[in-house]
């Protein structure tokens, strides 16, 4: 590594989009149930979250007695078009995520931007199994937001 640089190793860029035919204010409902008390895992296996929507609030899963796992703070919340988490998401090792939820309304729907980037020791498996982790997340939404 030349100093004063970053190798791409130590890098994640994901960004994805999905149309959805409802409204701004419901896909942003359906996005924090989604991100928060209906998490689940890829293969379905319940996982909730803790999301608390305000500045500052933490984004957790609880597993009781005190016990659990960070994954980031709010760092900007403007419903329903914008939500920005920071943090080490679901890795527990030395990295920082920025993961931003864009909202914009079109044709009376919705385009809902995920735009993931870390920085830090990125382990392989995370790497290639974010991709499969937002379109699963993307497609929840979704359902979701259509079911409203």
């Amino acid at each position: 590594m030349v100093a004063g640089t970053i190798d791409q190793e130590f890098l994640l860029h994901i960004q994805k989009e999905i149309d959805i035919n409802a409204r701004p204010p419901v896909v942003f409902e359906a996005m924090l149930e989604q991100i928060g008390p209906a998490a689940d895992r890829h293969d379905g296996t319940p996982m909730p979250m803790v999301i608390e929507p305000w500045p500052g609030g933490r984004w957790y899963r609880d597993l009781g007695h005190n016990a659990g796992h960070l994954w980031g703070h709010v760092q900007v919340i403007k419903p329903p078009l914008l939500l920005e988490l920071t943090g080490p998401m679901f890795m527990s090792y030395p990295v920082v995520s920025h993961v931003q939820y864009r909202l914009a309304p079109q044709n009376g729907g919705t385009r809902l931007t995920v735009l993931h980037r870390a920085m830090g020791t990125i382990l392989p498996e995370h790497r290639t199994g974010v991709n499969q982790g937002w379109q699963h997340i993307l497609d929840g939404i979704k359902s979701r937001a259509l079911a409203k």
